[in-house]
């Protein structure tokens, strides 16, 4: 299928659901989802949004001053990841956990608003990736429209700019707890110091920024295109300098640059297997 087709199947599918509840992070997939079902079943969709420690302040306002513009109805819930038993000790299938309580809770919302169906964002690329969030959808009977229409990132992107999206050219973006490699307990002191260095980062101008939590350690990951902004002196420093004062000892920058699931990277078969 062309793009064209792609999307008069998206719409088609949502029509056809004739009320949904979408799980709206206010990324580029989220939001453009948001913005095809607003279009077609109005006040029929409602936007819910958790908050948790996991998820950057800077994301929920991008988020929260979107959906005003849009004019959907939203609603914030607290999904708390740290207190799912289990959650913060880092297993593999981690992101099992936590779409299951953010799923469930959104069932209940929209169960609330009389509303059969909720949607997430995953599109086709994500079927490429080790995503234990996914069995937990599939459990909860959550659609994924994007993905049965065979849109990849690239499509959305695409389509976002097409309808005058503001997030067609965002970064990707995935919840802090992915900075942390597996088996390293995840704590709010560590999630707050990847927040304040990735925001750090994104301030002094980098596009696509990860700061993956190595303990001591700061590892981090821009775009290939952005890796040769590390090539000065004076931005060396700054970054060395105040990432030791958020309260890491080393500074490290990655040279192969950022992709999706680079912690995935060292698992073997059998931890993918959940």
């Amino acid at each position: 299928m062309n793009l064209d087709e792609k999307f008069q199947l998206l719409k088609e599918s949502i029509i056809n659901l004739g009320s949904a509840a979408i799980a709206y992070s206010g990324g580029v997939d989220s939001t453009f989802l948001l913005k095809v079902a607003y279009d077609v079943l109005g006040d029929k969709v409602i936007a819910v949004t958790a908050k948790s420690s996991t998820y950057p302040e800077r994301e929920f306002k991008e988020a929260t001053s979107y959906i005003s513009h849009l004019g959907a109805k939203h609603i914030v819930i607290i999904s708390e990841e740290l207190d799912i038993q289990g959650f913060s000790k880092n297993p593999t299938n981690r992101c099992y956990f936590c779409k299951k309580e953010l799923f469930t809770k959104i069932k209940e919302v929209a169960a609330s608003h009389n509303i059969k169906y909720v949607l997430d964002g995953s599109n086709s690329d994500d079927t490429g990736d080790f995503r234990p969030g996914m069995k937990a959808a599939r459990e909860l009977q959550v659609i994924s429209p994007l993905k049965d229409a065979g849109l990849t990132k690239k499509d959305i992107r695409e389509l976002s700019k097409r309808l005058n999206v503001p997030t067609w050219n965002k970064p990707s973006f995935a919840c802090l707890s992915s900075r942390i490699p597996y088996g390293n307990e995840i704590t709010v002191e560590k999630l707050g110091m990847v927040e304040k260095a990735e925001q750090m980062l994104l301030d002094m101008g980098f596009w696509q920024v990860r700061v993956r939590h190595h303990g001591e350690i700061a590892r981090i990951e821009v775009s290939q295109e952005e890796r040769e902004k590390f090539f000065s002196i004076e931005i060396m420093d700054k970054i060395g300098t105040e990432f030791r004062k958020i309260g890491f000892k080393y500074v490290t920058l990655d040279l192969l640059g950022y992709r999706t699931g680079s912690m995935n990277e060292v698992l073997t078969e059998d931890q993918k297997t959940i």
